[in-house]
């Protein structure tokens, strides 16, 4: 499931990954936001938490994700992952450079950090 998160600035889009993630939480809830965001915006800044509920993502939500990243390359701006999940966290550290905007990971407990960060 993928939860919006609220309080954040206009300019901020933010989610929240728990339990297994599927290709039905991107069809019905990231990617109707990011394209919604787009209509009166160019940029993305996004705050994406995986927090202690998440489990992983099924192959239609990794198949939706690329895509969604892929048709919009240009759009992102900043990206702040907050995962205490090792694998996750090391993948965005490791392939965050192929996306062409600024991406950095967080653990759990620097959220405020990661929320300033990708707000600022």
């Amino acid at each position: 499931m993928i939860e919006v998160l609220t309080d954040l600035p206009e300019n901020v889009l933010g989610f929240e990954a728990k339990g297994e993630v599927t290709g039905d939480d991107y069809e019905q809830v990231l990617i109707p936001a990011v394209e919604k965001h787009l209509q009166t915006s160019e940029k993305i800044r996004l705050l994406y938490v995986l927090g202690e509920d998440f489990e992983d993502y099924s192959a239609a939500a990794m198949w939706d994700d690329t895509r969604l990243g892929m048709s919009h390359l240009t759009a992102w701006e900043r990206i702040a992952v907050v995962t205490d999940h090792s694998t996750y966290g090391h993948m965005v550290r490791v392939f965050g450079f192929m996306i062409p905007a600024e991406v950095k990971a967080f653990s759990v407990e620097e959220l405020e950090a990661a929320r300033g960060w990708v707000s600022e």
